[in-house]
């Protein structure tokens, strides 16, 4: 007779991406989960966030999660193409580098992401309003405890279980309590990002100059580069463009606990000068148009030699903080969620160091590799210097120069260890 395996309990800190997913994966093979999440409420319709790719094994992974294979298909709009193109600032004339028409990714808002993922698990699971204070370990390494704050009212809670997961995002406290020297790398730019409704503008000048300029929009990921700077377009579901410009420039001063950057009128419009420099006139107008534009400082960190530590464990961007050239972030700490849950069905909680050691030998591999092209990505795309090479330039680059600029280049593509 087999031997029934007892049910774990996972505390997972973090209620984003990562940590939803990672809720989904381990209810899934039979866990018991709580989420601590430190803002007040769910995100409920909010323009929270902006656009992301999702590649062909998150989307098959997230489907298995919701169970209704047509919802992510709905919420979602084709990334069929590619595309990397150059523009002359001087001229505004562009011209296509590179590309590739079987990309097969789609394009998600994150809070529409997020929504689907979140109504698909028992609301009970989740302690919004609920900070994570400190964890301890007990010393047979058989449970953790974690202490986390009710931000309304200040009271300290305590909850006991046999997995601290630390889905908390590129600054993880976890991760700190660990790993105190490891500091995030600041890459030599940042990105101004922005979403535009043109919910009943369609007919708009600025929507139908976008659509003559970008003809593909609605299937294709547009990458414009120019010298020293490139741009990302691509449209998301309910007539919405999503949009990013990278601007190389010194570090800024940001609070320590976020990697946004507040921004002034005063940026906004320096901003738009520097755009009117560069882009095409139809591109610009989008950005003038978007309400809320807000300033990501871009970083990532070298990769970790080690993400767990008895039984406490790292996912999505707490176990690799990575830059967004490689459409990378939200489809690793989907996977890692799966992975993970896929090990501990494996082992249970009997030999969760042995899970640990799995997830991690399964991960670490990819992830490290994955995080290191995403940097040369950028570095290439911003023009910026990189070892044995001259930085990028678009109009001279080689065709065989311009092959480094595409996706299907990303180590593990289309085949990864899950």
């Amino acid at each position: 007779m087999i031997e029934k395996k007892s049910k774990g309990k996972a505390i997972i800190v973090g209620g984003s991406i990562a940590g939803v997913s990672c809720a989904h994966a381990l209810t899934s093979v039979g866990w018991e989960v709580v989420v601590l999440e430190k803002t007040g409420a769910p995100p409920t319709g909010s323009p929270t966030g902006a656009g992301l790719g999702l590649d062909p094994l998150a989307q098959h992974l997230i489907d298995s999660w919701l169970g209704h294979p047509q919802l992510l298909h709905h919420t979602t709009l084709p990334l069929a193409i590619d595309q990397n193109q150059a523009t002359d600032s001087v001229t505004k004339v562009s011209w296509t580098l590179t590309r590739d028409e079987e990309f097969n990714f789609r394009a998600a808002h994150w809070a529409d992401l997020h929504g689907l993922l979140y109504k698909a698990l028992p609301p009970d699971i989740f302690f919004w309003g609920h900070q994570f204070i400190s964890f301890s370990i007990s010393e047979d390494k058989a449970s953790v405890k974690v202490k986390a704050k009710i931000v309304q009212n200040d009271e300290v809670i305590e909850i006991d279980g046999n997995l601290l997961v630390a889905a908390d995002g590129c600054l993880s406290l976890i991760r700190q309590t660990f790993l105190p020297d490891v500091k995030l790398r600041y890459s030599g730019y940042c990105a101004w990002r922005g979403v535009l409704d043109f919910s009943g503008k369609e007919d708009s000048e600025t929507i139908k100059g976008i659509r003559r300029a970008f003809p593909d929009l609605g299937k294709c990921l547009y990458f414009d580069l120019s010298s020293g700077t490139h741009s990302v377009l691509y449209e998301v579901l309910n007539k919405r463009l999503n949009w990013i410009f990278y601007v190389n420039q010194p570090e800024p001063e940001i609070k320590r606990n976020s990697v946004t950057m507040k921004v002034s009128e005063d940026m906004i419009k320096k901003m738009i000068q520097e755009a009117e420099k560069v882009w095409v006139p139809e591109f610009v107008r989008v950005m003038k148009e978007t309400k809320n534009p807000f300033v990501n400082t871009i970083y990532d960190c070298d990769p970790l030699r080690w993400i767990f530590w008895d039984n406490v464990v790292l996912i999505g961007d707490a176990a690799h903080p990575t830059t967004p050239h490689g459409l990378r972030s939200t489809n690793m700490s989907v996977l890692d969620a799966a992975v993970l849950g896929k090990c501990l069905e494996k082992w249970g909680v009997e030999n969760l160091q042995s899970a640990l050691e799995d997830y991690q030998s399964i991960r670490l591999p990819v992830t490290s590799k994955q995080v290191l092209h995403s940097r040369k990505m950028g570095r290439i795309k911003q023009g910026l210097d990189l070892p044995n090479r001259e930085p990028f330039d678009p109009k001279k680059a080689t065709p065989e120069d311009c092959k480094d600029l595409q996706q299907k280049n990303m180590p593990f593509f289309s085949s990864v260890p899950h």
